[in-house]
């Protein structure tokens, strides 16, 4: 029996020489002309068996994902050729190893790092945003690899040069309504030890040059990084564009020309007579984890709340007349921009008069997407005494699940390691809810391989960031400031379960008293994400009409809460 034993360990053994022996040797060479100017990074190499595009765009949740392995790369020596390391960590196969033998389309791509030395201390590498919105794949800088067809075999070696280089952003220009600016922070370039910027698109409301006495009210509309103000066209829709124009989200065709003709009908209403008038801003404030901060004061991430609060918006009340006061300020958005719509509205209940948050990202996370951080112990799994179920991550409305909890968490592992510098969304959370690690980087939340959840880190995302817990621990203070100006609206089939955290919020809002809420929650029957609030239209019509669709409940607020002076029939003050 023992020689038996030892006979299938012997062979076990030689087994796995013989596979690491069959592994090609992979080389990364890096042009000399772009080699220069890099030195800490994350190295990402492709596969895929997409030809029609190439494989850093070709990465997804879905079934048809290209396939990615990452390692890190530090200190590197200009003229140095880099070998991919074999164990390196891949999505979804996790081991190059267990890549099947075929033909691929294959790329390498590098993302640099920069140094940062951060006011509390640490010294951190992380990839900068470069005016693009944090994109790794867009990001000016970054250097790739031409797309190469090659026949992998386990015991054929081979070889790709970095040789490409993603261009700079060319940068919007100003035109009559939209206005483009640019600020230092002094709050984020202390936290960070550089100089950092805050960025805002800024629609002006008609008359507004030829009436200098006028002040507006300001509408924050929060989102991921905007390239410039969206949804404002004035011209019709181009006659060129082609009716075969597909959207696979919505399913239907000619979808450009739609959001074009949406675009050019606000335009038309945002001109006309009888239309309120108030300024609208859209911010940019991408930062090294991701295209935008939450909004809200971060350990790792900084004091964006109090910059965006107290130094952007003041700054632009100032250069375009606006109130400049609580009262006057309202807040919406969907998804990342609906949390972030709540939560300025929860942390600094006094300098708005109204939220209006869509499809938010998890507000109780106690139903964080498919996760309960405070009872469950693994973000990934469902765990029996027999049996252990993976947890959906993404859905359509029928129900059908495309992809897993673990699935895109492992992407993020093998784009950005275990730092949390992927740039995508679990990092995100996780960087801006964290606590700072020893190692200067977010501490995690749960274990990037194993989901394993880790529940010191819960308790400090409960009492830091869960919004619905800290409205329910504070209400006897936050109730009275926030009587009124909490609304929030989601689909009941969004695809990233986050209206099983809206569930929950409710359930407390409508217990409160002295006072109680007095807003609004409300969902869209069999709606995805991200319903916004009208049960008279598709989604793929309302999500188009944000600046419009809650001007009805604003005015409410201003009958409410608005001073004599101000004139409620066109939404101004007259100073003199």
């Amino acid at each position: 029996m023992k020689k038996l034993i030892y006979l299938i360990l012997f062979s076990a053994l030689l087994s796995s020489c013989s596979s690491n022996d069959d592994l090609p040797e992979i080389k990364i060479e890096i042009a000399s002309e772009l080699g220069q100017y890099i030195s800490d990074g994350r190295l990402l190499l492709f596969f895929s068996k997409d030809q029609s595009r190439e494989p850093r765009f070709s990465l997804s949740d879905n079934v048809n994902t290209a396939q990615v392995f990452g390692m890190d790369v530090e200190s590197f020596e200009p003229g140095s050729v880099i070998e991919f390391k074999m164990d390196s960590f891949g999505y979804p196969i996790e081991q190059l190893s267990n890549l099947k033998e075929g033909n691929y389309l294959v790329q390498a791509f590098f993302i640099k790092y920069e140094t940062f030395e951060r006011a509390d201390g640490h010294q951190v590498k992380l990839a900068m945003d470069q005016g693009e919105g944090r994109k790794w794949a867009s990001t000016p800088g970054n250097i790739y690899s031409l797309p190469l067809s090659i026949d992998w075999k386990k015991g054929s070696d081979f070889q790709l040069i970095i040789d490409q280089e993603i261009p700079p952003v060319v940068e919007p220009e100003d035109t009559k309504y939209i206005k483009h600016i640019k600020m230092k922070s002094e709050l984020l370039s202390e936290f960070w030890g550089r100089d950092m910027f805050l960025g805002a698109h800024v629609l002006l409301p008609e008359g507004f040059d030829d009436h200098p006495n006028q002040y507006y009210p300001l509408m924050v509309f929060h989102g991921h990084f905007p390239s410039d103000f969206g949804g404002f066209r004035t011209s019709p829709p181009d006659p060129n564009l082609s009716e075969d124009d597909y959207s696979a989200r919505f399913g239907i065709y000619g979808y450009e020309k739609i959001q074009q003709q949406e675009a050019y009908d606000f335009y038309q209403k945002w001109v006309s007579p009888d239309f309120k008038r108030f300024i609208i801003i859209e911010i940019q404030h991408a930062n090294p984890f991701y295209d935008d901060s939450y909004a809200v004061n971060s350990e790792n991430i900084g004091p964006y709340g109090d910059a965006i609060t107290y130094e952007l918006i003041p700054y632009i009340e100032k250069e375009f007349r606006g109130i400049g006061e609580g009262w006057a300020r309202f807040l919406y958005g969907g998804s990342t921009g609906g949390w972030e719509a709540l939560a300025a509205q929860v942390f600094y209940p006094d300098e708005y008069n109204g939220c209006f948050a869509a499809c938010p990202d998890p507000i109780d996370f106690r139903a964080f997407t498919t996760i309960n951080l405070y009872e469950d112990q693994n973000a990934y799994y469902q765990d029996g005494d027999f049996k252990k179920i993976l947890r959906p991550g993404h859905r359509d409305y029928l129900g059908h699940v495309s992809s897993m909890v673990k699935d895109m968490n492992h992407r993020e592992l093998a784009i950005g390691g275990v730092q949390t510098r992927s740039g995508e969304q679990f990092d995100i959370w996780q960087a801006v809810y964290s606590p700072v690690g020893e190692d200067g980087y977010p501490k995690p939340i749960w274990d990037k391989k194993s989901g394993e959840i880790d529940p010191q880190v819960a308790e400090y995302w409960k009492e830091n960031y869960d919004l619905r817990y800290i409205m329910e621990r504070d209400w006897e203070t936050l109730g009275p400031k926030l009587e009124g100006k909490v609304n929030i609206y989601c689909g009941d089939m969004d695809n990233y379960y986050l209206n099983n955290a809206v569930y929950l919020t409710e359930e407390f809002l409508e217990q409160t008293q002295n006072p109680y809420y007095n807003g609004e929650v409300a969902y869209g029957d069999r709606a995805e994400h991200c319903w916004n609030g009208d049960p008279t239209l598709p989604n793929y019509i309302s999500r188009l009409r944000y600046n419009t669709m809650y001007l009805d409940k604003i005015e409410d607020r201003f009958k409410a809460s608005a001073p004599a002076n101000f004139n409620q029939q066109n939404w101004t003050i007259t100073k003199n």
